[in-house]
């Protein structure tokens, strides 16, 4: 039992490594925003919903990510006055969003979409950009992009 404890440390640790994008870097597309969310959430427990923000300079290379908020099993608060306060200290040009679905399913709810257009609104009144909400599911089980199902 202990070695499999081990084991799987050792293996987030490495897709960690390897996945999430460093400052001054840029993300590519909506796989490799998900695949720096994955990392950025690694280190979360599996059953919550987390909600984390990847902050953009002027050229869309990372400045930092952070996981901003955490909630239950079926959702997480998100408050974009929270997420407005660290744009602006970042000085962020634009950010992606994203956050996990623990239930696996990637599939964004009523609630999901509301959010979406209350942060993309709280943005545009500061001249920053929204570029993409993700929608990860619990382990590798794929992810949904706002951007690529053009509800940006």
């Amino acid at each position: 039992m202990q070695f499999d404890k081990v084991a799987d440390e050792s293996l987030r640790q490495e897709y960690i490594r390897r996945f999430f994008i460093k400052a001054g870097e840029r993300i590519a597309d909506a796989d490799a925003s998900a695949e720096h969310l994955r990392a950025l959430f690694a280190s979360k427990r599996r059953d919550m919903e987390h909600f984390g923000v990847v902050y953009l300079n002027q050229q869309n290379q990372i400045i930092t990510s952070s996981v901003l908020f955490s909630g239950t099993l079926n959702s997480a608060a998100v408050y974009p006055r929270e997420l407005v306060k660290d744009v602006i200290k970042y000085e962020s040009a634009a950010i992606i969003i994203g956050h996990t679905h623990p239930s696996g399913s990637i599939e964004p709810s009523s609630s999901d979409r509301a959010v979406t257009t209350k942060i993309k609104t709280a943005l545009s009144s500061i001249d920053v950009e929204l570029l993409d909400h993700l929608i990860l599911g619990n382990g590798n089980d794929g992810f949904y992009s706002f951007a690529n199902h053009d509800l940006m």
